[in-house]
């Protein structure tokens, strides 16, 4: 049955959900008088048009005399308190929504678009990228070994998928392997990053295979935890931020550390301001990490080999471990930026820091010109780890088993592409250098539609799969989101889906300056869809802004 939702609350009475920003919770209309008592009804909830209606559904288990036959050993007040602060806005009530206007366009239910474009997330083969071939024909023939003994697969993939399965258990990805990773891709992981930083060694034994980058961002981030007070942990992250950041450290109880980065400078890292939320820190904990995502999310910015310098100096200064998320390395397009990984600059700067700067870098199959999200595979590379610690880690990871083995094997396949002479190597170099100039095409088009909009300001997209525009909002919508318990950002954001189908995340699920607005829009989509998008996005914010000067 529909129930009106008369405003937004958070309860702690028998029977109420403590909700994330924005979300819906139980109200005191949702509760059934039943043999003189109140008992709540087990319900749906998920964002609406200004979030008016909320879908209940009755499922509660009664006993003959009409009370409840038990008491839920987990409730609401009895489970764990940390869970209840994660947040995560990537995959927040927005997008649960988008999925229910998606059913109800299926069912014939008349709405001002026909399809709901989600453009929230980094999934770009849900956005209708298509795989690299020679990625997938390895894989497919690591899955289904038989495939070994038809022509159709070129031999550089057949002896890449063989190296693969010889290092299987049993000759098969669907075998435990090594807690650590398969050694052989280890090493190729190794030669890899060698390659990449210019021959500057990389010892497999460092080399850590996981569930994709966030999983081992998550790994990393439980080794920090420890003390309470001014002692507890404190893990410094840029704001805007990746949510992973912020959801991990509320689960794991850890304090985050905000600092700014410069939007009026292309959201550039200020060691000024670095040192500023370190001193402001430490009043109230003890700050041990400093997270540097490059190329940035949900920003865009590519970081000078300059400034990565001068992080490294204030991380060796300040006794800080340097946590480097480098997922997007591949993702550049503005003139003049480089991807500079902070290991290689780490070397290049001598043995005062390249022996003594604890340095952890994380990258994916996920992101870059692959997109192979699904496959859950990613790695990270540990540097001047205390060696008591490593075995620590290497316990804690041999707890999950291993990371998914077909996960392993394609970043395998990434770490060691075809080379020129080999059979596929000019389809993988043409349908690399594609994707990469497509979302280069599409990074420079987000900039330029944008910035043709009044009261839409957008920073150049220098690199990975993001625009992150600074919007303004007139007063009477911050007023009307405010009376409705959202984020002005929120409250647009929701209206934009409400009115063109098009899903995008707001700012303040990422963090933002103070009186700002913003949302995240990935440029993933395909040009054609694309275009329709911004052009759909422009009226939007125009009739918007007009509804409520």
């Amino acid at each position: 049955m529909g129930l009106p939702l008369h405003r937004v609350v958070r309860g702690t009475a028998l029977g109420t959900v403590t909700a994330a920003r924005g979300a819906c919770v139980l109200l005191p209309e949702m509760f059934s008088r039943i043999g003189g008592r109140s008992i709540p009804l087990v319900f749906s909830f998920f964002h609406c048009r200004c979030l008016s209606k909320i879908s209940v559904t009755s499922k509660v288990k009664m006993s003959i005399n009409g009370e409840m036959s038990q008491r839920k050993v987990l409730t609401i007040d009895t489970m764990n308190p940390n869970i209840k602060k994660v947040e995560y806005a990537v995959r927040g009530p927005i997008v649960l929504r988008a999925v229910e206007i998606e059913k109800e366009l299926q069912e014939g239910v008349k709405k001002p678009f026909t399809e709901v474009i989600k453009a929230n997330i980094g999934d770009a083969h849900a956005m209708g990228q298509s795989p690299i071939t020679f990625l997938r024909q390895v894989i497919a023939l690591c899955i289904y070994p038989e495939l070994l003994k038809d022509n159709k697969f070129p031999e550089d993939a057949k002896k890449r998928a063989r190296r693969i399965l010889q290092a299987c258990a049993g000759g098969s990805i669907g075998a435990y392997s090594a807690s650590q990773g398969i050694e052989c891709i280890r090493q190729d992981v190794a030669r890899y990053i060698e390659r990449r930083d210019g021959g500057i060694p990389s010892d497999p034994a460092n080399i850590f295979l996981s569930t994709g980058a966030s999983d081992a961002i998550v790994t990393i981030l439980k080794l920090l935890m420890t003390g309470e007070g001014k002692t507890h942990t404190g893990v410094m992250i840029p704001i805007p931020q990746y949510p992973l950041y912020s959801a991990a450290l509320a689960e794991l109880n850890g304090v985050q550390v905000n600092y700014y980065l410069d939007e009026e400078n292309c959201w550039a890292l200020d060691v000024g301001e670095l040192r500023r939320s370190l001193n402001a820190a430490r009043q109230h904990c003890r700050p041990r990490a400093l997270c540097i995502i490059n190329p940035g999310n949900p920003t865009g910015q590519v970081q000078s080999k300059k400034c990565i310098e001068d992080v490294i100096r204030f991380a060796a200064e300040e006794k800080l471990m340097l946590l480097a998320d480098e997922v997007y390395q591949d993702n550049i397009y503005a003139q003049g930026c480089k991807f500079h990984s902070f290991k290689k600059v780490l070397f290049e700067m001598g043995p005062e820091y390249s022996n003594t700067v604890e340095l952890v870098s994380f990258h994916s199959a996920s992101k870059c010109y692959m997109g192979e999200c699904g496959f859950r595979g990613g790695y990270m590379e540990v540097c001047n780890m205390d060696p008591e610690v490593k075995q620590q880690l290497i316990k804690l990871v041999s707890v999950r088993l291993c990371p998914p083995v077909p996960g392993q094997a394609m970043v395998d396949v990434i770490s060691t592409p075809p080379q020129e002479g080999e059979p596929s190597y000019e389809q993988f170099i043409k349908e690399k250098n594609a994707v990469l100039a497509s979302l280069a095409e599409k990074a420079h088009l987000t900039e330029d539609m944008f910035n043709t909009v009044p009261g839409i300001k957008c920073n150049p997209v220098q690199g990975a799969m993001y625009s992150f525009p600074r919007i303004e909002i007139p007063d009477k919508a911050v007023k009307e989101a405010k009376a409705k318990g959202l984020a002005p950002d929120m409250f647009y954001c929701i209206n934009l889906l409400e009115e063109t189908g098009i899903c995008i995340v707001p700012g303040s699920g990422f963090g933002q300056r103070e009186g700002t607005y913003h949302f995240r829009m990935t440029i993933l989509p395909p040009v054609d869809k694309l275009k329709v998008l911004l052009k759909k996005l422009k009226e939007f914010h125009i009739k918007f802004t007009n509804r409520y000067s």
